[in-house]
């Protein structure tokens, strides 16, 4: 039997041994999909980075190979392809077991509901700990209805015998808990991102504004309202641009957005630059960043870059989202699919109600204290800990 890794054609299962780390850390195995490299991916690639300084070592193994191997930072840590062809597809966990034991990994730690699948079988098989890690409430993760139901119906499968549940805001603890979860299982662990040092002088825009999204653009995004925002106010004349920043996940729906495009007659005011592993830099040629998503945000990775950065941000009210933006004082908060309110909030930007410089200003120090990679990785290891004590 062989096993898929990426840093080498393929690597045999029965010659596999346990690789000593440099700092003697515990290891870990992460269960992810890996087709995209978005705000999860962007978790887990920044856990492998920052978790050995607190004795924990972190490998992949991945259930959709796809983007995440290329666009990942941590290209120190093992990344091992375990592909499912199809949801249900349980082979992959028996490889996954195997890999476990033989590679000397102290626990299994999941990041999606088909990674929780896989990994809880895996689990069990090889007499391991099972860490799950909550993202974005699953049953609101996508439009799809039938995708919705199997992933809550694998999400409740498997959850509720992990060895610890980790959410990424209070908003998803009470999801999980409201799914039957006991609360002495649950851990709340914010998430982070580096901080990137003394805010830089920048003067607030004169005269035209870029307004910036990224994003994984599918439709619980919502980019359809802020576009509709954006003609509406080009159409009371201020003079702004979008610079919209990502993939579409799907073809389909890249053609509808840009139909609704051409209806706007915004063709002219859109800059679409495509996926990019460089977010730091991207938020640079902003001056607002705009997170119109509907619904389904656990603690948006990209909303901690944003303020990290010290971009101004007007993002809508859902899920986690409050749990980093304080309105008017971080940022502010537009009601979810309301193409008024998110109008009216970058109004009040644009116009100098809100003082754009204090927001920055807050906003980029509240990400220092509170939303730090190092702080996200100091509470996923005292999670690990506390299971492997308890082992």
């Amino acid at each position: 039997m062989t096993l898929a890794l990426y840093e080498s054609p393929c690597d045999d299962l029965d010659e596999l041994e346990p690789q000593a780390t440099s700092l003697d850390t515990v290891k870990v195995l992460h269960v992810i999909n890996g087709e995209h490299y978005a705000g999860a991916e962007r978790v887990q690639d920044l856990l492998a980075l920052t978790l050995p300084e607190f004795g924990y070592s972190a490998d992949f193994a991945c259930l959709k190979p796809g983007k995440f191997a290329a666009a990942r930072r941590a290209t120190g840590a093992r990344l091992f392809a375990l592909p499912m062809r199809h949801p249900l597809d349980l082979r992959p966990a028996f490889r996954l077991a195997r890999l476990a034991r033989r590679g000397g990994y102290a626990l299994l730690h999941s990041h999606t509901p088909r990674a929780a699948l896989i990994g809880r079988l895996a689990a069990r098989l090889a007499g391991l700990p099972l860490v799950h890690h909550v993202h974005s409430p699953t049953v609101a993760d996508t439009t799809h209805r039938a995708k919705r139901w199997l992933n809550g119906l694998s999400e409740w499968a498997t959850i509720h015998r992990s060895a610890a549940l980790i959410t990424v805001s209070r908003t998803l603890q009470d999801y999980v808990e409201r799914r039957g979860l006991s609360a002495r299982v649950v851990r709340v662990v914010h998430n982070g991102v580096p901080s990137a040092g003394p805010l830089r002088d920048r003067e607030p825009p004169h005269g035209a504004w870029t307004l910036g999204m990224i994003a994984l653009f599918r439709p619980r995004k919502g980019i359809e309202i802020l576009l509709q925002a954006l003609a509406q106010l080009r159409g009371d004349g201020n003079e702004l641009r979008l610079r919209a920043v990502g993939q579409f996940e799907t073809p389909a729906y890249e053609r509808e957005i840009q139909a609704l495009v051409d209806r706007l007659e915004l063709r002219e005011a859109i800059d679409w630059t495509g996926f990019t592993t460089n977010v730091a830099e991207e938020l640079q040629h902003m001056d607002l960043f705009v997170l119109p998503s509907l619904f389904g945000e656990g603690l948006p990775m990209v909303v901690l870059e944003a303020m990290a950065a010290g971009i101004p941000i007007v993002a809508t009210r859902v899920e986690g989202v409050p749990e980093a933006i304080c309105d008017g004082i971080d940022g502010l908060l537009a009601e979810p699919n309301d193409v008024a309110s998110l109008a009216a909030q970058l109004r009040r930007i644009i116009a100098g109600e809100v003082e754009w410089s204090q927001l920055r200003d807050h906003a980029h120090r509240r990400q220092a204290d509170e939303f730090s990679d190092r702080a996200m990785a100091a509470g996923v290891a005292a999670v690990y800990s506390e299971v492997l004590a308890g082992c």
